[in-house]
C-alpha cells in the first residue's frame, strides 16, 4: 500500500490520472481493477469509481509492494542517510542490519542507491558482494563478501549447508499446523511444507498439492508469543522464530498467508481489513511488513574456507517491529 496527499495543482483531477501522477510507474489498468475491487480509499473511505479528488484530500492506494518497487519508470528517490548498520566484521564478511525499505541491490529494476550500493561507496570494500538477498521491505541481517574471492567462499557455504538463517514475524492467529521437527541447533519448532509457484511476472503462489514447475518449500517455526484479541476481529497475534529449511522467493510470506495467518502488514500478500487495524506506536499506518531476518548461524567450516573465523558462531539481532498491539 502507498498514499499520497493531493496536490493543489491536483485539484479536481480523477483519481486514476491523480494517482498516475504520484506514482508514474504504475499502469491505469491496474487502478481501474483496484477501484473494481474497492481498493483505493479516499480519506479512509472505500470507492469503486474514479471520481474527482480534491487538495488536501489522502489518496490510499492498496495495491501489491511489487507494482510500486519493481516499475523502471519508479522516481529514483534515496533513501536518506545510511539504512544499515555493520553487527560484525570478519576476516571477509561484514554482517550488517539492513533497514526496511532499502532493496539490497537493483535487480531488473532501476534503483539507485541501494544497500550494495551504500556498502561499496561508504566503506572500503569497493568490491562488496552479497552473498544473499532478503526483500526489499524486510530488515535485518545480511552477509556481504568484502571481495569475490570472499563470495565464492560464502557460496560454497550455503550449497553445503552451513548456513541457517532464522527469522521473526508478527503473524495474525495463532499458528497450530506442521510436524515436530528440530532446528540446527537443536530448537523444537514444527515444521510446514508445500510447493511453491513463481510465475514470470515475480507473482508467487503456494500450493498443496505439487503442479508442474512448482518448487519444494519447508519452514520450521515456534510461537515465542501471543498477544491475545490484538486483531480487527479479536484474533490473537502471534510473534514467530522461523527457521528458513528451503531459502525461496517471499516464502515466509506467502506460505503463512496460505495457511491463514499473514505477516501483519504485508502489503502484497496479507489482508487489507487485517492491515488496516494496526498501528505503528506513534499513531501511523503499519509502513512495512512485520519480518526480520535475525540469526545466522554457521555450521563447522573447514579449514581451507576463508570463513573459517565463523565456524560455529551465531550472530543474532531483534526484531525492530513498529506495531502497536492494543
Amino acid at each position: 500500500m502507498r498514499d499520497f496527499t493531493v496536490s493543489k495543482s491536483q485539484d479536481g483531477l480523477h483519481v486514476v490520472k491523480a494517482s498516475i501522477e504520484a506514482f508514474p510507474q504504475l499502469k491505469s489498468a491496474d487502478l481501474f481493477h483496484a477501484l473494481k475491487r474497492r481498493d483505493i480509499r479516499i480519506d479512509g473511505k472505500k470507492i469503486n469509481k474514479d471520481i474527482a479528488v480534491k487538495a488536501g484530500s489522502v489518496v490510499e492506494i492498496w495495491l501489491p509492494d511489487e507494482l510500486f518497487d519493481s516499475a523502471k519508470k519508479a522516481p529514483k528517490a534515496k533513501p536518506a542517510g545510511k539504512m544499515y548498520e555493520i553487527v560484525a566484521e570478519t576476516k571477509g564478511l561484514l554482517i550488517v542490519n539492513k533497514s526496511q525499505g532499502i532493496a539490497v541491490h537493483s535487480g531488473k529494476s532501476d534503483i539507485e542507491d541501494t544497500l550494495i550500493d551504500q556498502i561499496r561507496s561508504q566503506t572500503r570494500y569497493k568490491d562488496a558482494e552479497l552473498c544473499h538477498r532478503i526483500d526489499m521491505n524486510t530488515g535485518g541481517l545480511v552477509l556481504i563478501a568484502k571481495n569475490k574471492a570472499a563470495l565464492a567462499d560464502c557460496v560454497e557455504l550455503f550449497k553445503n549447508g552451513l548456513v541457517t538463517k532464522r527469522y521473526r514475524a508478527l503473524v495474525l492467529g495463532e499458528p497450530d499446523v506442521g510436524e515436530p521437527s528440530v532446528g540446527e541447533d537443536g530448537t523444537l519448532y514444527k515444521e510446514v511444507t508445500g510447493y511453491l509457484e513463481k510465475t514470470k511476472a515475480g507473482k508467487v503462489y503456494i500450493h498443496d498439492e505439487k503442479q508442474p514447475g512448482d518448487l519444494d518449500i519447508a519452514t520450521k517455526y515456534r510461537i515465542l508469543k501471543t498477544f491475545e484479541n490484538a486483531g480487527p476481529d479479536g484474533e490473537s497475534v502471534s510473534d514467530l522464530e522461523l527457521e528458513l529449511v528451503t531459502g525461496r522467493t517471499h516464502q515466509i510470506r506467502a506460505q503463512f498467508a496460505h495457511l491463514g495467518h499473514p505477516v501483519i502488514g504485508d502489503g502484497n500478500y496479507g489482508r487489507n481489513k487485517v492491515n488496516l487495524h494496526f498501528e505503528t506506536s506513534d499513531g501511523k499506518k503499519v509502513k512495512y511488513q512485520q519480518l526480520f531476518s535475525c540469526q545466522i548461524m554457521f555450521g563447522r567450516i573447514p579449514a581451507n574456507n576463508m570463513h573459517v573465523d565463523v565456524s560455529g558462531k551465531t550472530f543474532k539481532i531483534g526484531p525492530d517491529y513498529n506495531v502497536r498491539l492494543k
